[in-house]
């Protein structure tokens, strides 16, 4: 048997053993728009993982991993989606900041941030987008003034998943007046550090503090998961800062990759059971017997394949979200068809949305989160293609 085969074993084995007793009831709860399905019970689920060796498995050992290979991380991914585990809760200070620290933070850094992430002892969100810096994220205005041993934090995020949750966030500010944009954009004007990114800077910044206000947002599926959140002389340690000041563009785009990376097979897996499960739908009530839904289900399954052969391959970032994204959101509106009038209506009091609905209504964000379409195809043009930029005023 191979290392990576004894992986997906031990992964397996333990998972089957562990979802029972008080986890059993936890199978196929949260996720993207079921953020608030026991958020409580997850979290203790995850700390249970964490001491048993199975959170950061990716890691290095030396920062409290297993130092799994791609392939040994592929198979974690699809175990953990196949057996219905819950949605993890520690994705973000796991998936984003941890390697983002590993790679880019002091050793000071590490050693005070990574191991309450490998605990699930400290919860974090991001802080990139705001009211008018969301795709076109070098708009940021958040601002970050140096005073002695700390930074001063003023300025609104906004779309900050799990906010009201964390304890800690990573935010990218602006530590240096905006650069005016260039008449005749150098050749340069791509690379990391270039003008119109220029004076961005990374900070780990603690939430429990005055000065930080969390709002959360209520989406179209009635909850909460998305957050504004306002700084208003909020403070960070002069150490908390990533990379250097003016560095925070580069940092940044490290962190965007790492988000887009292994993790997103077993968000496949889990694309995978939505299609069977809407494919059964389909038979039982007769709406695989009209040949448009049958061909429509048909070009899903085929897109899924594509997705999964994507993923595997670790093609380009911005050509993965846009595919995953449009499919995602197509098959909210399949279900749609498939259901009929009958997705039209709620149980009854308290009038809850089901599985079907719910999927229809947040998969409306999947296009505009993590990088709306419109951007991810620019990008897909300009720098891998290497067709002439748009226009720009």
């Amino acid at each position: 048997m191979s290392s990576v085969e004894e992986f997906r074993t031990g992964i397996r084995d333990w998972l089957r053993s562990q979802l029972t007793g008080e986890f059993a009831a936890l199978k196929g709860l949260g996720g993207p728009g079921r953020e608030h399905e026991a958020f409580a019970e997850r979290l203790a689920w995850e700390r249970h993982m964490a001491a048993h060796g199975w959170t950061c498995v990716g890691w290095p050992k030396e920062y409290g991993g297993r130092g799994a290979s791609i392939e040994e991380q592929l198979a974690f991914h699809e175990e953990y989606a196949l057996a219905d585990a819950p949605a993890r809760v520690n994705h973000i200070g796991e998936q984003l900041l941890g390697p983002t620290l590993i790679d880019h933070g002091t050793e000071e850094q590490k050693a005070r941030f990574l191991p309450p992430i490998r605990a699930v002892e400290e919860l974090w969100c991001q802080g990139y987008s705001e009211p008018d810096a969301g795709s076109d994220l070098a708009a940021v205005r958040t601002r970050a003034v140096r005073d002695g041993d700390e930074w001063v934090v003023h300025g609104q995020k906004i779309w900050t998943s799990l906010a009201h949750e964390s304890q800690w966030c990573f935010v990218l500010a602006r530590t240096e007046p905006r650069a005016e944009p260039r008449a005749e954009p150098r050749a340069d004007s791509r690379t990391p550090g270039a003008r119109p990114h220029a004076g961005l800077s990374y900070l780990l910044v603690p939430l429990d503090q005055p000065g930080v206000d969390i709002r959360p947002i209520v989406q179209l599926t009635g909850t909460s998961e998305f957050n504004e959140v306002f700084f208003d002389g909020a403070r960070t340690a002069a150490t908390h800062m990533v990379g250097a000041p003016g560095d925070g563009w580069r940092i940044a785009m490290a962190t965007l990759g790492y988000e887009r990376g292994v993790s997103t097979l077993g968000q496949q897996v889990g694309f995978r059971r939505e299609l069977e499960a809407l494919i059964a739908l389909a038979r039982a009530n007769g709406a695989a017997d009209d040949p448009l839904i049958r061909d429509r289900l048909v070009r899903a399954w085929t897109g899924l394949r594509t997705l999964r052969a994507h993923a595997r391959t670790g093609t380009e970032p911005s050509l993965a979200k846009l595919s995953w994204s449009h499919w995602h959101r197509d098959l909210g509106e399949l279900a749609m068809d498939v259901r009929g009038s009958a997705a039209t209506l709620a149980a009854g009091e308290p009038y809850e949305l089901d599985a079907w609905q719910r999927l229809f209504l947040f998969s409306r964000a999947d296009t505009i989160y993590a990088g709306s379409s419109e951007i991810q195809r620019n990008i897909i043009a300009e720098r891998v293609l290497g067709l002439p930029k748009e226009p720009r005023a």
